[in-house]
């Protein structure tokens, strides 16, 4: 994947961590209806297999929660940060996102 297509300020981890919750929670719903597709199905092996996936997916669902709630509270952070560099900054932060704008405005204009 290439950062020249993240926003300002955004790391490589943060992108990845928000594709991997997403992707997992498709894995998990699959997984949901795998499970109940099945639930008809007779036979001790099936049983077994459906209580230990089951008890993965609870797991899953709880280490898939806090990797959220860490993105969420490290999202808030850097946003409060952000926040508090621009009113520390004022004309910095304008000089700074006049100049980006310069540049997109450049590079949209050579297309």
């Amino acid at each position: 994947m290439s950062t020249k297509n993240l926003p300002v300020g955004t790391e490589m981890t943060d992108v990845t961590k928000e594709q991997l919750i997403a992707d997992f929670k498709v894995v998990v719903a699959d997984a949901e209806a795998l499970i109940k597709a099945t639930a008809n199905q007779g036979g001790d092996a099936i049983a077994a297999l459906r209580t230990r996936a089951e008890e993965s997916l609870a797991v899953a669902k709880v280490k898939m929660a806090d990797a959220q709630d860490e993105l969420i509270a490290k999202s808030k952070i850097a946003a409060r940060a952000t926040d508090e560099y621009v009113h520390d900054n004022p004309w910095k932060a304008v000089g700074v996102a006049a100049g980006v704008g310069l540049v997109i405005g450049l590079l949209i204009g050579r297309r």
